[in-house]
């Protein structure tokens, strides 16, 4: 099972208690080791975490600088646990626009786990779906300029190939905390057919206990994947 997270409300949920804006942020930071930990108790193979936007670029100065320094943190003080808890990472987004000294932890979280088995890990940064797909659709045109491949080559599958997920399956379930009901540019072409959950408690709030209650009315749901399922008629008594 591929779930992929919206987590928002960092800053409102700080705002509503007369705390910085960055508090919230430290707290979400918390609240993903927590995630992370539970999945593979809870049949998630995949988990997809949107942690900063290309979008995001426009906030305060010192909002972004403090983000990037929670990034940091989190990726030098979590490598060793992650590492020997089997989790496999990944890195999806554009890395152009991020400083050195977070591309090298970057470079090393993923060189280490890379051959791990357990729970895969995407962390989004500087992610934005349309990005993503300008971004493989310009790779598809090097390829066809250079031989490499026919337009008549290029199917579903073959495009999807070239975005950041590669060969993974797509999120059978997108969920998106603090009561906000749209996809915000995340994974425009992977969520075509994943059930959404948007609910009303800030990323701060997410729980375990929260996570297990979105998973059981996920798995609840009838999913048709554009097709009619027939009722099954009633044995004759």
């Amino acid at each position: 099972m591929h779930v992929g997270i919206i987590m928002d409300g960092n800053g409102r949920w700080a705002t509503r208690r007369g705390l910085a804006r960055l508090i919230g942020h430290k707290r979400g930071a918390a609240q993903v080791k927590k995630i992370v930990k539970i999945c593979p108790r809870l049949g998630v193979k995949t988990l997809t975490l949107y942690a900063f936007s290309t979008e995001n670029w426009k906030r305060a100065a010192h909002e972004i600088e403090g983000l990037m320094k929670l990034f940091r943190g989190y990726l030098a003080n979590n490598l060793v646990e992650l590492h020997e808890k089997n989790v496999c990472v990944r890195f999806i987004g554009d890395p152009t626009a991020l400083s050195p000294e977070i591309l090298v932890l970057m470079e090393r979280l993923r060189s280490l786990t890379e051959n791990n088995t357990g729970l895969q890990l995407n962390i989004a940064i500087n992610y934005g779906g349309r990005d993503e797909l300008v971004r493989a659709a310009k790779a598809i045109a090097a390829e066809v300029a250079s031989g490499d491949l026919t337009i008549d080559e290029i199917t579903e599958g073959r495009f999807s190939r070239f975005l950041d997920t590669g060969v993974q399956n797509d999120p059978d379930l997108i969920i998106r905390t603090a009561g906000e009901m749209r996809l915000s540019n995340f994974m425009t072409w992977q969520s075509a057919y994943s059930e959404l959950a948007f609910l009303q408690e800030s990323w701060p709030e997410f729980t375990p206990e929260v996570f297990e209650e979105t998973l059981e009315n996920f798995h609840s749901r009838t999913r048709q994947f554009g097709a009619v399922v027939p009722k099954q008629p009633e044995l004759a008594k």
